[in-house]
C-alpha cells in the first residue's frame, strides 16, 4: 500500500516552488492530497497543475498574519483535513500555514502520523527587528515540539533550531531552481537594442521585487560612486519602493542609468546578457534570483547575510558586501568590469556549485526525506 501524504502551504507556495515535488512524490508512490490557504488567488492555477497528480485538494481559511482571527476558521479547517484523512506523513511550510498544521496535527500524531515542517526562512535571524524575535521565535520554539523533524534550507536556521532543540533537524539545499525555464532561449531579445546601449555599456541587474527588504537603493547609491557613464542598472520586477527608488536615482544624478522594466517574461534572456547579477538583500531564506543567476552564467556580487552565503565565498564565486556599504559593492563591481579573467573563472565556479541546488537534486533530496 502506498504512504498516504499531505502536503500544506499557501497556493503562492504551491505554484511557485512545490509542483515538482508534488509530481515527484506522485510518480514515486506516493498518495498526494494538498491543502492551500488561499491567499494569492491562484487555487485555480493550483488545481490546474496538480489535478491529475493529487488524490484531493483542499482549501482552509487561513491567512499571512499571525495575530488575524480568520486563522481560528483554517485551525478548523485544517483539524478536519487532518484527522479525517489516515495520512502516514504530513509535510507543511510557512509561518502560519505551519504553526496551525502542527497544532491541528497533535492528535493524528499520537496515532503514528509524521509531521514535517520546512523552514523555508525564519522571521529571526541575525540583524532582523527585535518585534520579530518577540514575535516569532517564541512561536517557532513552541510549535517546533509538534512535528516529528524540522527540515531548514539555509545553515544559520539550521544551527538556530539546533539551538533551540528541535527535533530532528536536518538541512537540504532548497527545494529546486526550476532549470527548464532557465534552459529556455529567446534570441530574439535584445536588451541592449530596446534600450538604446552599445556594446561597451556595461549592465548590472536586479531581479526581484522593490522593497525594503530587496534593498536595490544601496546598488542605485553605488553607481552614483561609481561615475561612470558606462555602467548601466536594470531592475526587473515590481513593488512599492519604485517611486522612491526613482526619486533617489534622479537626486543623485543617475537616473539616465537606471532603468526599471518593471515585470518581464523574459528575465532569464535579459540576466544571460548582463554582466553582474546584484543582489543587496537585507534578508533571504535562500536566494532563489542568484542561484538562477549563477546558472544563467551571470557574476554575482551580493549581501552578506543569511543565506547569501551559503552559496557565495567571497572572492571565490563571488563578492559579499554589508547590504548599506554601497561603496564596497562600487568597488567589487569595478574590480570585476576591470577583470574579465575573473568573471570567467567565478562563472566556472558557479556552475558546479550550483548543481546541488537544481530541481533535479532537490527532487532526490525530499523524495528521500520522506522514503
Amino acid at each position: 500500500m502506498n504512504k498516504k501524504l499531505l502536503i500544506t502551504s499557501t497556493d503562492l507556495m504551491m505554484i511557485q516552488f512545490l509542483v515538482p515535488h508534488v509530481k515527484n512524490l506522485s510518480e514515486n508512490g506516493f498518495d498526494v492530497e494538498i491543502a492551500c490557504s488561499d491567499v494569492g488567488g491562484r487555487m485555480d492555477k493550483v488545481r490546474e497543475k496538480l489535478n491529475d497528480y493529487v488524490k484531493a485538494i483542499h482549501t482552509v481559511r487561513l491567512v499571512r498574519s499571525p495575530v488575524s482571527t480568520v486563522n481560528i476558521k483554517g485551525y478548523k479547517d485544517m483539524k478536519q483535513v487532518v484527522e479525517s484523512g489516515n495520512y502516514d506523513i504530513i509535510w507543511t511550510n510557512e509561518p502560519v500555514m505551519g504553526v496551525v498544521t502542527r497544532l491541528a496535527s497533535r492528535k493524528v500524531r499520537k496515532k503514528g502520523t509524521k509531521v514535517i515542517y520546512m523552514v523555508h526562512g525564519f522571521h529571526f535571524y541575525k540583524g532582523a527587528p527585535f518585534f520579530n524575535w518577540m514575535m516569532f521565535y517564541p512561536i517557532e520554539k513552541f510549535a517546533g515540539h509538534f512535528c516529528d523533524s524540522v527540515v531548514t534550507i539555509n545553515k544559520e536556521d539550521y544551527d538556530r533550531a539546533q539551538k533551540m532543540k528541535l527535533p530532528d533537524v536536518k538541512y537540504i539545499h532548497g527545494i529546486g531552481i526550476n532549470t527548464e525555464r532557465l534552459s529556455e532561449h529567446n534570441d530574439n531579445n535584445n536588451i541592449r537594442e530596446e534600450l538604446g546601449l552599445d556594446e561597451k555599456d556595461y549592465i548590472i541587474i536586479s531581479i526581484g521585487e522593490l522593497s525594503k527588504r530587496k534593498n536595490q537603493r544601496t546598488i542605485i547609491k553605488a553607481l552614483s560612486v561609481l561615475k561612470n557613464e558606462n555602467i548601466h542598472y536594470i531592475l526587473c520586477g515590481k513593488g512599492d519602493k519604485q517611486n522612491s527608488l526613482m526619486k533617489l536615482s534622479e537626486e543623485l544624478g543617475v537616473s539616465e542609468k537606471v532603468h526599471f522594466l518593471g515585470y518581464r517574461m523574459d528575465v532569464v534572456d535579459i540576466c544571460r546578457q548582463a554582466d553582474v547579477f546584484v543582489m543587496p538583500s537585507y534578508h533571504e531564506g535562500l536566494p532563489v534570483a542568484a542561484l538562477e543567476a549563477m546558472y544563467c552564467g551571470t557574476a554575482i556580487v551580493a549581501s552578506n547575510i543569511r543565506g547569501i552565503v551559503d552559496i557565495i565565498e567571497d572572492g571565490k564565486n563571488g563578492y559579499l558586501c554589508g547590504p548599506d556599504d554601497s561603496n564596497s559593492f562600487a568597488d567589487r563591481i569595478r574590480i570585476l568590469r576591470e577583470n574579465p579573467d575573473l568573471i570567467v573563472k567565478m562563472v566556472e565556479t558557479n556552475i558546479v556549485i550550483v548543481k546541488d541546488f537544481c530541481i533535479d537534486s532537490a527532487k532526490k533530496e525530499v523524495l528521500e526525506l520522506f522514503s
